[in-house]
């Protein structure tokens, strides 16, 4: 009898244990490869270098066939209780809120230099980026699916997993029929693979980047050099930084009187309410610390997508 009611309070622990465990926030765009592809995307002039960059919006607006493929990896990812973000409705808000008060703006006019996916990230706040490619195989009457599903860490953009295949010749020429034919054989591994991430993230902290910078000829007339007591800026920030840095992880990538770049930075996953930490909150956590005596140095902190900040020192 004890035995019983062991293996039963085993199995209750077992299921509510799982239960606790939160599953990474997902959102789902077709890759570059495939708006490119497809005539969805946009050329800009980068340093004399044409660059064609993905319209999301307007391959949204034009393809039927995108909108049904996005709805049904939502639909496999929202079976196995994946929390979603929808891409349509984060660029409507993109919109809304650009409209009521130029979001992507500074006090100056200027605007971040930001690509559209790092601000559709931000906005949205997913954990990871699933980035879709698909193409029809015609086989007389049969037709396949082949695909490529790659997820990436929507702070870091550093691969987190990626699953391919081209699925069973079938009747049917429905996109959203054949992807699902394709991919439901490998979702069980691709899922794990993406939970091993959003665990090690758990453990170790997300991955971020810090640039701090320094105003020229700034009013307070301090660079990274300036002395406060026997320590300049640079070694109390790299201080700061070993206290409020998961493990103490991160590197310092280069440093002058005007710069230091920190890179690899982990930091904790959500703040002390619980919300999700990306790289401009904690670099609002280092421009309070400087704000405060015996340093009283204004700053200005300014986005670059979810997973890189920057800190310009000596003016607001």
């Amino acid at each position: 009898m004890k035995t019983r009611l062991l293996i039963a309070f085993a199995a209750l622990c077992s299921i509510s244990l799982s239960a606790q465990i939160k599953k990474p926030e997902l959102m789902v765009f077709p890759s570059e490869n495939w708006c490119i592809k497809n005539g969805y995307y946009t050329e800009i002039t980068n340093m004399d270098y044409q660059q064609k960059v993905p319209a999301y919006r307007e391959a949204l607006q034009g393809s039927t066939d995108l909108k049904l493929a996005i709805a049904k990896i939502n639909e496999l990812f929202a079976a196995r209780e994946f929390p979603l973000e929808d891409l349509e409705q984060t660029l409507k808000s993109i919109d809304q809120e650009r409209a009521e008060d130029g979001l992507t703006m500074s006090k100056n006019g200027n605007e971040l230099a930001e690509s559209a996916l790092d601000q559709i990230s931000r906005v949205a706040k997913a954990d990871i980026i699933l980035e879709l490619t698909w193409e029809i195989n015609d086989m007389g009457p049969n037709h396949s699916l082949t695909y490529i599903l790659e997820a990436k860490d929507a702070y870091s953009n550093k691969a987190v997993a990626s699953v391919s295949g081209t699925g069973a010749p079938s009747l049917s020429a429905e996109v959203p029929v054949l992807l699902e034919e394709a991919i439901v054989a490998n979702m069980d591994n691709f899922q794990n693979r993406l939970m091993d991430h959003f665990a090690n993230m758990q453990e170790q902290g997300r991955e971020i980047r810090l640039d701090i910078k320094v105003f020229d000829n700034n009013e307070r007339n301090v660079d990274l050099e300036t002395e406060f007591g026997d320590d300049e800026l640079s070694d109390i920030i790299q201080r700061w930084m070993v206290q409020n840095t998961v493990s103490q992880r991160f590197s310092l990538k280069g440093a002058s009187e005007n710069h230091m770049d920190f890179t690899q930075v982990r930091i904790p996953l959500y703040d002390d309410y619980g919300v999700a930490m990306d790289a401009a909150a904690f670099a609002k956590k280092l421009q309070k610390a400087l704000k405060k005596d015996p340093f009283n140095i204004p700053s200005k902190v300014m986005m670059k997508g979810l997973g890189r900040a920057v800190l310009v020192i000596g003016e607001k």
